[in-house]
């Protein structure tokens, strides 16, 4: 049996430098770099982000943001440039790139310099 003493998750960049303006600048976290990679620290998580070669984006979601108040992040990050996901179909979102409806959360996804694919999600105190 584990014991973990703490935990943290990671997954791969193609470059380092764009990650940690995306994440430290773009985002605003706090972002530690050192020989191996990038430290994010969040409240509840902390993320190790390490550059790979032949590295090839997540095709899904490998990191969410809970938020307090969605729209406003949405709109706050698209004028900082950063473009949000769309889609159709069963997760349709709406011209903002958001996702609501049903017992669904309401979520919005974008991605990294990397094409790794991130979100923000309304928290609603759960």
């Amino acid at each position: 049996m584990i014991h973990p003493v703490r935990t943290f998750s990671s997954f791969s960049v193609d470059d380092l430098d764009k990650a940690q303006a995306f994440y430290g600048k773009t985002l605003g976290l706090p972002v530690n770099r050192n020989q191996m990679g990038l430290n994010i620290q969040l409240p509840d998580n902390d993320i190790f982000v390490y550059v790979k070669p032949n590295h090839e984006p997540a095709t899904f979601t490998v990191l969410n943001f809970r938020v307090k108040d969605l729209e406003a992040t949405v709109d706050a990050l698209t004028a900082l440039g950063v473009p949000f996901q769309h889609y159709t179909g069963p997760l349709q979102t709406n011209a903002k790139g958001i996702h609501s409806g049903g017992e669904d959360p309401t979520i919005a996804w974008f991605a990294d310099p990397s094409g790794n694919i991130l979100s923000v999600i309304q928290d609603n105190g759960a």
